[in-house]
């Protein structure tokens, strides 16, 4: 399947961006949450904490979309609606340091707690949309 993310905001996935990463809670209604992301090529990645209510959310409910602003420009953004296609806890911590490493200049993940789970979603984009 061709990727649905347009060239012209592929450099996005590059960039110390943040994405605002809506999941429906149990009654419908939305939760928006920011978070760190990856891109595998075909997957928007997520990485979170089992438990987390986005986790949660995720788990019950596969539908989710993400924006996210260009943090050179913030009239320009990519709107990403998909279903997550794969929740995994395998490769996740060595996952959480990578996006340190991007996100903070930090090597290993500095929020980590002892008894923390990390967990990867992989997010399927089925439509975007753009500007700027």
């Amino acid at each position: 399947m061709a990727s649905v993310i347009p060239d012209t905001h592929i450099d996005l996935f590059q960039k110390r961006a943040f994405a605002n990463l809506a999941t429906l809670m149990p009654d419908g209604t939305p939760q928006v949450t920011p978070v760190w992301f990856d891109w595998d090529g075909t997957h928007v990645i997520i990485n979170s904490a089992r438990g987390r209510q986005k986790d949660k959310n995720m788990q019950r409910n596969a539908a989710v979309a993400l924006s996210i602003l260009d943090p050179d420009n913030p009239y320009r953004y990519l709107e990403v609606r998909g279903k997550v296609a794969e929740i995994t806890e395998d490769g996740a911590d060595d996952h959480i340091d990578k996006m340190a490493k991007k996100y903070m200049g930090k090597d290993k993940y500095p929020f980590r707690q002892p008894d923390e789970v990390r967990v990867i979603y992989k997010i399927l984009p089925t439509k975007t949309t753009h500007m700027g």
